[in-house]
């Protein structure tokens, strides 16, 4: 097997093993947390060994994130040390801020289970740690979300700029996570109601390109 074909498969299976360890199943294993407060401080101790696991994947995702950035290292400084070294650096940067969401996450969990194993006692001080603690998750889910749109972003720009997959899907690419982060990120950052169609399309698009970098590799 040629050296590109090995680095573009590898690419690939990265791409499919860090959507799933890091943009999908974490936030199905962790959905007690969409009750918001001050239910969650009910529901995410009646989900903790799920939201754990969530929590593991999550970690697992991260340095995925972060092996991404070192494998495409190797290929964009072919053909730009600058543009290896940004997209290096981004998702070195996303990993960082997907460890402390994940942190905010466990604070979360803690207050819920304080408060469930209290039997109610000294509500205010749970609710307002509560709130605490569910602001903090908020704010840094979307400040990972910008973080996840960079590195996607990037990556999608510096295969487009260098032709490391047809330009049709590479366009696409930049195109859904363009959509994405306008219909979530910024949506959540400006305090609107998220809409959620507008991020439906970037998962087949990213998932297309993972597959067409498994069975095509990179080009010579």
């Amino acid at each position: 097997m040629r050296p590109e074909m090995s680095v573009g498969r590898t690419v690939g299976i990265l791409l499919l093993l860090q959507m799933a360890s890091a943009l999908i199943f974490p936030f199905v294993l962790m959905r007690a947390l969409n009750a918001g407060y001050p239910d969650f401080l009910e529901t995410a101790a009646a989900s903790g060994v799920q939201m754990r696991a969530g929590l593991g994947l999550a970690f697992i995702g991260a340095a995925l994130t972060l092996f991404l950035g070192v494998k495409m290292f190797s290929v964009l400084k072919r053909y730009s040390i600058g543009a290896a070294l940004w997209f290096l650096g981004v998702c070195a940067i996303s990993c960082g801020i997907d460890a402390v969401h994940s942190g905010s996450v466990l604070s979360m969990l803690a207050v819920s289970e304080q408060f469930v194993n209290s039997g109610g006692a000294e509500p205010a001080v749970y609710q307002a740690w509560g709130a605490a603690a569910a602001s903090m998750r908020r704010s840094a889910h979307v400040v990972q979300l910008v973080a996840i749109g960079a590195w996607m972003m990037t990556f999608y720009i510096s295969i487009w700029r260098f032709r490391l997959i047809p330009r049709p899907l590479s366009t696409l690419g930049i195109v859904g996570v363009a959509s994405q982060f306008t219909g979530v990120t910024a949506m959540m950052f400006l305090g609107y109601p998220q809409l959620g169609f507008l991020a439906m399309p970037l998962a087949p698009i990213h998932a297309a390109t993972a597959i067409w970098l498994i069975v095509k590799g990179f080009p010579l």
